[in-house]
């Protein structure tokens, strides 16, 4: 038997977990990289202390 003949076949099963698996992987990767994203912006623009929520005051 020579290896140079070779039969490929993916079966609907296989080839649907495939693209599963990789769009998984990007989507996984996409959230991984906005979560990164969101600390190092919130390390960099913190809200002022006289912007947080509850310091309104009212003058009667």
């Amino acid at each position: 038997m020579i290896l140079t003949d070779l039969f490929l076949y993916v079966d609907p099963g296989s080839g649907s977990y495939l693209v599963q698996a990789i769009i998984a992987a990007i989507l996984g990767a996409l959230f991984y990289f906005k979560n990164i994203w969101w600390r190092v912006k919130a390390f960099f623009f913190r809200p002022k202390k006289d912007d947080t929520p509850g310091n309104d005051t009212v003058n009667d």
